[in-house]
């Protein structure tokens, strides 16, 4: 991970103002809060997944 991130270099303030009027650009305004939502959504699913196995395996060990 360490040498990806060399590799890469960090992202500055300009970098992120640059891939945010790209994103603009692609996919419009009306789209961009859709987008937020369904990436919300599927965090939220992605953490409670997480949330569930982790008391899976918890219960399995008492």
């Amino acid at each position: 991970m360490n040498n990806l991130l060399m590799h890469f270099g960090f992202v500055g303030g300009t970098q992120v103002v640059i891939i945010l009027v790209v994103v603009l650009l692609l996919f419009g305004g009306k789209k961009i809060p859709e987008l937020m939502k369904g990436l919300g959504n599927g965090i939220k699913e992605f953490k409670n997944a997480t949330k569930e196995d982790s008391s899976d395996k918890l219960g399995d060990k008492k």
